[in-house]
């Protein structure tokens, strides 16, 4: 089989391929079937003829029968809800269409318990992007569940990982029609192509992706054999969708997407920084220092309140007038943002929904190499800060395992960010509820130096705190072009954390390396897993003794 084109867009279906929330459909399957005859669809269920396998035939017959699905679909948990209805109703769109609305009404008593289909989804979603693949979700589920679920799992670290999610109620018409993969590629501003990719669990995702003129990948997650898989997929005049490729787990879509990528002509290959194509050891770290914000703490939507709290007031503080020259920006997308703010005293609503970037990135972009209009900038925000500070999570599930982690290598580990001490420690002291203070050796807030971020104050001052010197042998841990900047102004190793999933081709703008912008990261991890890697790895290759702090 012939490899496929390299994707730009990756789709993927929700439930049963990206996660499993098998109890809760089933049993609103199960509430719903009960009331066919009330919903006037017993007679509507397909006739025998229709059935296009055996198994198929035996369902319907039970279901006339039962009202509800045989114990071995149940217990099987292979099949999704939207091609139990195909089996059931076939081509009666009609018939789907009140059945999919009295599920709906069903899964509202059962709904809420949501896992990851497999174990290290999210980092394959995750090198996805650094792929600069754009990834979406498609679902016939309803949107008030599917971003409920979104929202919850993995305490909600997966929603900045797509660019477009679709939901059942999100189009005119549900899978198996293209509606959903051509509204998903609408918002994202693209057409319809082999370059786009559609993974999916069922024979409605396959039928619905052909139908879109997409590439179909089936995702044998259910584990069928090979031979029940060219059961429901015949070929046959009367069902003649077939998948262009099965992969049975996520690390087998992985290896698909690489070879894909190795196999383009060198014009549409990407071109990725090497640091971001594997870990290499760093020198092996006695201290860790990590940022706050973004990087071990989730506190955005404060922080942008607050933000847009201040724009408004630039002119007031005098601040109007020293934003950067747009010429001199960055990059283009540096340039629009000064040119937006410039206009409107606030922030583009793309940048808002995103949540991507830090209070201290926006000032570096907005006023340069002005430290006095930063340092105005900063002392404005924390008066509007105050008025949205208080709710904090961990960034992503297992900061504080990791944490502990470190403590347990006995490696001195320290906290800074640009924020006010009187905001870090409560935020230090109330996350999770009972507080990660005793987890710091240090803690360095932005009013403990006479200059933020990115100067190198804060590293320095947090080093001096534990008695040590600055070398290679200190991380600076942050998810900022800013942290980065410190840590090399500082003479300390630049781990740059990627918790917002920039792609390679996006890294390679922010971190450009050219004389005006010279500071590149040692290394880029994804997350807390990659992290713990590169420390041990680090460790294994050169051992040290651990130093004390204090």
């Amino acid at each position: 089989m012939h490899t496929p084109q390299a994707p730009r867009i990756i789709l993927f279906d929700w439930h049963a391929t990206l996660v499993d929330t098998m109890d809760a459909m089933y049993s609103a399957m199960d509430d719903m079937l009960s009331m066919v005859d009330k919903l006037g669809l017993e007679h509507r269920l397909v006739n025998s003829d229709r059935s296009k396998t055996e198994d198929d035939l035996k369902l319907v017959d039970y279901v006339r029968q039962h009202h509800r699905l045989h114990p071995k679909i149940v217990s099987g948990r292979k099949v999704s809800r939207t091609d139990l209805l195909e089996v059931l109703f076939g081509d009666d769109e009609e018939a789907k269409e009140i059945a999919h609305a009295a599920y709906s009404r069903c899964y509202r008593h059962h709904y809420g318990d949501v896992q990851p289909f497999e174990s290290g989804i999210r980092n394959v979603l995750s090198r996805l992007r650094r792929h600069g693949i754009r990834i979406g979700i498609l679902s016939n589920r309803a949107r008030e569940f599917l971003l409920h679920e979104l929202d919850v799992i993995e305490n909600g670290s997966w929603f900045a990982l797509f660019d477009s999610v679709v939901a059942g109620d999100d189009s005119a018409r549900l899978k198996p029609a293209p509606d959903p993969v051509l509204r998903a590629l609408d918002d994202m501003k693209a057409v319809a192509g082999a370059d786009v990719w559609y993974v999916g669990d069922s024979t409605t995702d396959a039928i619905s992706a052909k139908r879109a003129g997409v590439t179909s990948i089936f995702f044998n997650g259910a584990g069928w054999r090979k031979n029940w898989i060219k059961t429901i997929f015949p070929g046959t005049e009367a069902f003649p969708h077939q998948p262009d490729y099965v992969v049975d787990n996520f690390s087998d879509l992985q290896l698909l997407v690489e070879a894909a990528i190795d196999e383009s002509t060198s014009a549409t290959k990407h071109h990725f920084i090497p640091y971001t194509r594997r870990l290499e050891p760093l020198a092996p770290p006695r201290i860790v220092l990590f940022d706050w914000h973004a990087t071990l703490a989730d506190t955005l939507d404060a922080m942008y309140h607050a933000i847009d709290d201040m724009l408004p007031k630039l002119e007031s503080l005098g601040l109007a007038q020293r934003l950067l020259d747009p010429a001199l920006s960055r990059n283009e997308e540096d340039r629009k943002l000064v040119k937006y703010v410039r206009r409107f005293h606030q922030l583009h609503p793309k940048i808002k929904a995103a949540r991507k970037i830090s209070r201290t990135d926006i000032f570096e972009v907005l006023f340069g190499k002005d430290d006095e209009a930063k340092r105005l900038a900063h002392e404005a925000f924390n008066q509007c800060y105050r008025d949205h500070f208080g709710s904090v999570e961990p960034f992503e599930p297992g900061v504080h395992r990791m944490l502990q982690k470190l403590k347990q290598l006995r490696i001195v580990t320290g906290v800074l960010s640009n924020r006010d001490r009187e905001f870090l420690l409560l935020e230090l002291d109330r996350i999770e509820g009972t507080g990660w203070t005793h987890l710091f050796d240090t803690v360095v807030a932005g009013d403990d130096t006479a200059r933020r971020k990115p100067a190198p104050d804060p590293i320095l001052k947090a080093i001096d705190n534990l008695h040590a010197a600055a070398d290679a042998h200190v991380w600076y841990v942050g998810d900022s072009t800013t942290d980065t900047t410190s840590a090399k102004f500082a003479g300390v190793t630049s781990v740059f954390y990627n918790g917002a999933q920039w792609s390679d081709a996006w890294i390679n703008r922010i971190f450009p390396g050219t004389p005006r912008y010279p500071h590149k990261p040692d290394a880029i991890i994804d997350d807390f897993d990659e992290f713990m890697k590169l420390v041990e790895m680090s460790r294994d290759c050169a051992p040290l003794r651990p130093v004390r702090s204090g």
